[in-house]
C-alpha cells in the first residue's frame, strides 16, 4: 500500500470564475472537472485515500459520482486543507487545487521523484519578463511562481498550518515554521482557472457532452380550510389552502421534483425534510430558488419545463400567466420555457371529488457550455 494519499480541494465558491457554474463543476465530457482531475491524478500513480474537500451542500451530490472520502470545505483554502489533513494516514500528501486542471504526467512524476529530499516538493515556473516590484526592477532569476501539486511531509504540513497566518500554499507556511522547500520545474500547460478567459488556455479538457436529461415530478395535497392557497408561486382567491408543512404549492414542489430528478439529485424531502422545523409554512419559491442555484452551481441549464395541474377546484385560468411569470423568473430563463397547463379530471378520483390537487411536472436540462 502506498504510503500517499491525494487532497484534491474543491470547496470554492468560484467569486472571481465570472460564470454561473461553479469551475469545480465543469463539465469534461460528462465528468465534473473536479472528477475529471481526480482520475487523472490516479492515472500517474496509486494512493492509500483520495479526500475530496467540498461545500456543504454538494458534498451529498459529490457522493453519487465516485467512492472517494469526501470532507466539507471550510471558509478558507487553509482551512479546508486542515479539515481534509485529519483523515489523512500517510506520512506524505499530494494537495492540489481543482482549478489546476491540466496538470501533465511529466510534472507530476518531477515531484514524486524527489518526494523524500524535503519537507515540501515544489512545481514552479521560471520568469521571462522583468519583473518590477513596488517601482523597483528586481532580479527575475530569482523570481519563482508557484504551482500545484506540491507534495509535503503531512505532519510538517499539520503545524505549518496550525499558525493565525493565512497562506495560499502549502510550501509558504512550511517556509514559516523553518521546513525545507525543494523546487522543480513546472508546466506551463498546468494554468490556473481563476477568471473564465483562463478556459481558453487549457488545451487537454474536452468539451462538455451535449446530452439532454430529463426529470419527472409528482406531488399532492389535500385541501385545508382557513388557509391561503399558493399554487405555482401565486396566491389563489379562495377559502382554502393546502395541508403541508410548508405552504404546500405542489406545483412547485413537482416542478423541484422534476429538477432534481433531471441532475441526479434526489428528491424534495431529501434537501428540505418536513421534520425540520426551518421548513415549517416556508414559502416554496424560496425552495425552488434554492434548488435552481443549486443545479446551475453544478453544471446545468434548464432547457424548458412542462407542468400540468390537475384540480376540479379551483378555477386557475386566470392564474397561468402569472405562474409562468413568476417561475420563469425564479429559474431566471425565458417565459415561453415554462409551460402551465391545466386540467380536471372529470370528477374521478381524490381530485374529481374536490379533495385537493395533484401536479406533474417535466423538465428538461442540459450541461453548461462553457466552450463552443
Amino acid at each position: 500500500m502506498p504510503d500517499l494519499s491525494l487532497i484534491l480541494l474543491s470547496a470554492g465558491h468560484s467569486s472571481r470564475f465570472g460564470a454561473v457554474t461553479k469551475k469545480q463543476w465543469l463539465r469534461v465530457g460528462s465528468m465534473p472537472l473536479w472528477l475529471d482531475l481526480a482520475k487523472r491524478f490516479q492515472n500517474y500513480t496509486s494512493y492509500k485515500d483520495v479526500i475530496i474537500t467540498a461545500a456543504f451542500d454538494e458534498i451529498k451530490y459529490m457522493k453519487k459520482f465516485a467512492d472517494y472520502t469526501f470532507e466539507i470545505g471550510g471558509k478558507s483554502r487553509q482551512e479546508s486543507l486542515l479539515n481534509a489533513l485529519e483523515k489523512v494516514k500517510t506520512r506524505f500528501v499530494i494537495v492540489s487545487d481543482i482549478a489546476r486542471a491540466c496538470v501533465c504526467k511529466d510534472m507530476f512524476e518531477r515531484i514524486l521523484k524527489h518526494k523524500n529530499e524535503a519537507d515540501c516538493i515544489v512545481p514552479y515556473l521560471k520568469v521571462s519578463d522583468t519583473v518590477v516590484y513596488k517601482d523597483d526592477t528586481i532580479d527575475r532569476d530569482e523570481v519563482k511562481l508557484i504551482q500545484t501539486p506540491q507534495l509535503s511531509k503531512v505532519e510538517v504540513l499539520k503545524k505549518a498550518l496550525m499558525q493565525k497566518e493565512i497562506f495560499t500554499d502549502e510550501s509558504s507556511a512550511i517556509k514559516a515554521i523553518g521546513g525545507n522547500i525543494k523546487y522543480v520545474e513546472g508546466s506551463v500547460e498546468a494554468h490556473k482557472i481563476t477568471y473564465f478567459e483562463d478556459l481558453k488556455k487549457l488545451n487537454c479538457l474536452k468539451k462538455p457532452s451535449k446530452d439532454i436529461f430529463i426529470g419527472n415530478g409528482f406531488d399532492v395535497h389535500p385541501f385545508e380550510d382557513n388557509k391561503k392557497m399558493y399554487l405555482g408561486g401565486v396566491e389563489i382567491d379562495c377559502g382554502y389552502g393546502f395541508k403541508a408543512h410548508s405552504d404546500g404549492d405542489v406545483a412547485l414542489h413537482a416542478l423541484i421534483d422534476s429538477l432534481l430528478g433531471a441532475v441526479g439529485a434526489g428528491d424534495i424531502g431529501e434537501l428540505f425534510p418536513d421534520s425540520d422545523e426551518a421548513y415549517k409554512d416556508i414559502d416554496s419559491k424560496i425552495l425552488l430558488k434554492k434548488v435552481a442555484d443549486f443545479i446551475k452551481n453544478v453544471g446545468f441549464e434548464i432547457i424548458n419545463t412542462d407542468i400540468t395541474i390537475m384540480a376540479q377546484k379551483p378555477k386557475l385560468q386566470q392564474y397561468k400567466n402569472e405562474m409562468q411569470k413568476v417561475i420563469a423568473d425564479i429559474l431566471q430563463t425565458d417565459r415561453f420555457k415554462v409551460n402551465i397547463k391545466a386540467t380536471t379530471t372529470e370528477k374521478l378520483g381524490f381530485v374529481g371529488r374536490e379533495e385537493g390537487v395533484a401536479v406533474n411536472a417535466v423538465s428538461s436540462l442540459k450541461f453548461y457550455q462553457w466552450v463552443g
